[in-house]
């Protein structure tokens, strides 16, 4: 009897030794991949749609300017079916010529070419060139928005998603303009700016002929019209294989960017979205390229 009792109290202490040591590393396994100061991040393998890394990536977050990638996927479409044509000219609405954050410093009237207006957008993030091509388009920006979230659907993304206007800009910022679509905000999460930017690339692949530009060529202001984007190659976070995407900030969004890398003959997307500072996106997004190469 004495000998079963020890053998049951020896059991026992194994027992609880085991479940201690399970709990213990239950606790201390970490996420696979970086920890980033970002409140959201993912990255996605392009040829493939493996993600490879996500945090919070399903959290409907402001975007900010990432979100006129869906504009230009629009205007792409456009040009497309032939709706319109890179020498077609627009001119700017009142609205196009007020509207604040960065712009290529459009006048109301000024006539000025869909080509010059969408490269000003898509490297300088110029908010007016993209409302003149949006009004262009649908005839007012709340019809455009009607589009966006249409294509929204057609592509795939998530009901969590919703775009808001043409441009990323908040409410707030744009609430003024009697013209303006200002019902509301636009929320995007990480993995739909991830699978919006992949649906760019492959659809329409000749926005990466523009997006690696240093600059837009723009006749009346050529030497404001910089890349927002500084991992470029040659620029200050320039980065080899590095040749778009979109870069985003409001006050709201905080600093954000969508990158698209090559590594090695693989596309990798990347999306990191409310970085305390302009740096910190890029110096973030780094350290999931840092992921992706230590994981090949």
């Amino acid at each position: 009897m004495r000998w079963k009792r020890l053998f049951v109290i020896v059991a026992v202490m194994v027992l609880l030794g085991w479940a201690v040591d399970i709990r213990g590393k239950i606790s201390t396994s970490k996420k696979p991949g970086p920890s980033l100061a970002v409140v959201s991040a993912v990255m996605m393998e392009a040829d493939t749609g493996k993600w490879l890394y996500t945090s919070n990536g399903k959290e409907a977050l402001p975007p900010a300017s990432m979100s006129k990638m869906m504009t230009e996927t629009l205007i792409l479409d456009s040009i497309q079916s032939g709706e319109l044509a890179w020498d077609d000219t627009i001119a700017a609405s009142a609205y196009a010529a007020q509207v604040g954050g960065a712009g290529m410093e459009l006048t109301e009237g000024q006539r000025v070419s869909v080509k010059e207006l969408f490269d000003a957008m898509a490297i300088h993030s110029a908010n007016d060139a993209a409302v003149a091509l949006a009004e262009n388009i649908a005839g007012s920006e709340t019809e455009f928005v009607k589009r966006m979230n249409q294509k929204a659907q057609e592509i795939g993304l998530s009901d969590d998603t919703y775009f808001a206007n043409a441009t990323g800009l908040s409410s707030t910022d744009i609430e003024s303009y009697a013209t303006a679509a200002a019902d509301g905000d636009t929320v995007m999460t990480a993995e739909d700016v991830a699978l919006l930017a992949r649906y760019l690339i492959e659809t329409h692949p000749e926005i990466l002929k523009i997006t690696k530009k240093a600059t837009a060529s723009a006749e009346s202001e050529p030497d404001l019209l910089k890349t927002t984007n500084e991992m470029l190659p040659g620029q200050r976070f320039g980065t080899k294989g590095n040749d778009g995407l979109k870069t985003g900030y409001t006050k709201q969004a905080g600093y954000c960017f969508t990158g698209t890398t090559i590594i090695d003959g693989r596309r990798y997307i990347t999306v990191v979205m409310g970085a305390s500072t302009p740096e910190a996106r890029f110096e973030e997004t780094k350290k999931l390229l840092d992921y992706a190469k230590e994981s090949l």
